[in-house]
């Protein structure tokens, strides 16, 4: 439980709300413990006040829905320049000057050349092939009986992502491998970002030397992008950063939510049953999961002024931790059964899972659509669904998922 030690330094003593001295905590965000149960300290957090301090990793905790969509959507206030990230190694040597660590007009530069794609009327245009990719899948994984679900869900992103992105087949398991080590440099400075730095770092070299104009599938969504240098609405130097970002942040998170879609469905079998009576769509059984268990935990924020959170002060350059994952179980949005996994949940999709405000995922469309195919497929052509052993729990700085998930199957007819 957070304890009542004194204000940080750099909050003055008159800006300490006049109940007390400013909530700190303790709390390692990032420990295996932690990470692997994390819903008990969020819950913990909360009830401390609308922003805690973290002694071990200096910075500000925001774990309630309103103030963490406050944080999210003022960007002029709380900017992911320089503070998307808890270590300056990070923010400074892999982030500057990308999608995830820029705001306002060079934010909407890296965005644009991919809004067209992104947009839900492209999705609707997508989403036949994609429910076609979905079912093919389905039914080779089906007919096994018994499977990994995390390796399902991975190969429907991964085709999907591939294909769009138009990425060289050489970098498919480049990009896999990196995709969680990169996520890892968004936490502090512990054993699992120093195992990762090397990773991402090699997994950007590589994607250097392997993805060009000439690799890259014409129509593509990187062809897109190029097209965009050779009108100067981008850099040359943008374009692997921007693919790494899109290609990545659409792999795992999307992964790590439909594969946690499918754990929560084998094991709460009258959710799984009312999905299968269509008393909620798959979509929204999607947004209930990453609600309920988001696969982006948080990213870092950091004041651009004296400003407040709740009546907290927060002096300027502090660096804050957003976390989408407690949002998602704030018992003044979601009420007394927000620790509850319900499909019919009718405000789930208003979750922060995938951002809010500028920095919202891009491609969240996308990622209801892969979702929302593979598990109708799995409704219509499975009767039973349920755990076929000890799953595996992934361990990341940022994502939250599974590294292996037994399930077994009972095909429908």
């Amino acid at each position: 439980m957070p304890s009542s030690e004194s204000a940080p330094s750099d909050i003055s003593p008159s800006d300490i709300p006049a109940s007390g001295a400013v909530p700190v905590s303790d709390t390692d965000l990032f420990s295996d413990a932690t990470l692997s149960e994390p819903y008990a300290p969020y819950a913990a957090l909360r009830e401390a006040g609308p922003a805690v301090w973290l002694s071990r990793h200096q910075a500000w905790a925001v774990t309630g829905y309103a103030e963490v969509k406050q944080v999210l959507e003022d960007t002029e206030t709380f900017s992911s320049v320089d503070g998307v990230a808890l270590t300056d190694l990070a923010n400074q040597q892999f982030l500057a000057g990308t999608v995830l660590a820029s705001d306002g007009a060079n934010h909407a530069r890296l965005r644009r050349p991919l809004s067209r794609q992104l947009n839900p009327r492209a999705m609707r245009s997508l989403a036949e092939r994609i429910r076609r990719q979905a079912d093919d899948l389905v039914v080779e994984y089906v007919n096994r009986g018994r499977f990994d679900a995390v390796e399902l869900a991975t190969r429907m992103v991964a085709d999907v992502v591939m294909e769009l992105m138009g990425l060289p087949d050489s970098t498919r398991g480049k990009v896999l491998e990196g995709a969680a080590a990169t996520f890892d440099l968004f936490g502090p400075d512990n054993e699992r970002y120093q195992r990762s730095a090397p990773i991402a770092g090699a997994m950007l070299a590589f994607l250097h030397e392997e993805v060009s104009r000439d690799t890259v599938r014409p129509g593509s969504w990187m062809s897109a992008i190029y097209q965009a240098v050779d009108d100067g609405r981008l850099e040359e130097a943008d374009c692997v950063p921007l693919m790494s970002a899109y290609t990545t942040a659409g792999m795992d998170t999307t992964i790590h939510g439909l594969s946690t879609a499918i754990h929560l469905l084998a094991t709460h079998p009258a959710q799984w049953a009312a999905l299968r009576a269509s008393d909620a769509s798959s979509e929204n059984a999607f947004h209930e999961t990453i609600r309920y268990d988001a696969p982006v935990q948080g990213f870092g924020r950091r004041a651009t002024r004296d400003t407040h959170i709740g009546g907290t002060a927060i002096a300027a350059n502090d660096q804050l931790w957003v976390s989408h994952g407690a949002s998602g179980r704030d018992p003044r949005k979601w009420g007394a059964d927000a620790d509850s996994f319900r499909v019919d949940r009718a405000d789930a999709a208003e979750h922060l899972a995938l951002g809010s405000g500028p920095h919202s995922c891009a491609g969240n469309h996308l990622a209801a659509l892969e979702a929302g195919s593979l598990l109708s497929s799995l409704v219509d052509r499975c009767v039973e669904l349920e755990l076929d052993g000890e799953p595996v729990r992934a361990l990341n700085n940022v994502l939250r998922g599974w590294h292996s998930l037994p399930v077994r199957v009972a095909p429908a007819g």
